[in-house]
């Protein structure tokens, strides 16, 4: 209560944030990239790089949109209980293109440190399943971003 308190202040003063909408897609998916990127148990500095860089780039927002995106997802995040909040609204709003570049995008961040976890994968096998993309556009994706990371061709086998 007392954030929501904080934010409407916040708002009335005019501190540069932009306030987003509930629905508005691009703070589900900063809540699903911070989601799959807290997933193996820690946060390090290049991911969080990753995240601002590739969600720049992805939806080419400035520095100060970005800030406040960053700010939206994480309370979003923060406030959910799984991942069907976030995909249930993306599936709707997106389309099988940008759900299958989502997935791209979450791989990416994935990959930013250089390792490939149990955990962030069984986290965007779950995402690409509730975003109806299929196994092997998300296989297709993940080889795709590991082969620009360098990662071994050979690593454990996918879920699902």
């Amino acid at each position: 209560m007392f954030e929501r308190l904080q934010h409407f202040l916040a708002s009335l003063s005019g501190d540069g944030k932009r306030a987003f909408a509930a629905d508005d897609p691009r703070v589900a998916v900063m809540a699903l990239c911070i989601q799959v990127m807290e997933a193996d148990g820690k946060v390090l500095a290049v991911e969080k790089k990753a995240l601002r860089a590739h969600f720049k780039a992805f939806y080419g927002v400035d520095e100060a949109e970005l800030d406040a995106l960053a700010a939206a997802g994480a309370d979003a995040e923060s406030e959910a209980i799984d991942f069907f909040h976030f995909t249930s609204e993306l599936k709707r709003q997106l389309s099988e293109e940008q759900r299958v570049a989502l997935i791209g995008l979450l791989w990416e961040i994935v990959y930013a440190d250089g390792e490939r976890s149990e955990m962030e994968d069984h986290a965007i096998w779950r995402i690409a399943d509730l975003l109806g993309v299929s196994g092997r556009e998300r296989i297709m994706k993940r080889q795709e971003v590991a082969g620009r990371h360098g990662a071994a061709k050979h690593e454990e086998p996918d879920e699902g």
